[in-house]
């Protein structure tokens, strides 16, 4: 999901199988960011904005418009990859 105001948007995914509960969609940079603190020992002060290690054009490709299947990029020595499908994995 996307803005036409620049901020790409991601649906977490916090809803369990089989669950009805409605999942709001979130700016990507508070998504990705969550997922690599989640997975490594890196503080919220390591983490520089998003914009450093990603392009939004490309982030967007993936997330908004799904025309690009995944897309990998390092944060801080750590290697991300998001999906059309909006997963997020850390190599920890």
């Amino acid at each position: 999901m996307s803005s036409n105001e620049g901020t790409v948007y991601m649906l977490r995914n916090r809803a369990t199988e089989g669950s009805n509960d409605w999942v709001s969609p979130e700016p990507a940079e508070d998504v990705i960011a969550d997922a690599v603190l989640e997975a490594t020992d890196l503080d919220a002060d390591d983490i520089d904005e998003l914009d450093t290690y990603v392009n939004s054009e490309s982030l967007r490709a993936v997330v908004g418009e799904r025309t690009t299947e995944s897309l990998t990029f390092t944060v801080e020595g750590h290697e991300v990859t998001i999906t059309a499908d909006g997963e997020v994995s850390v190599d920890g």
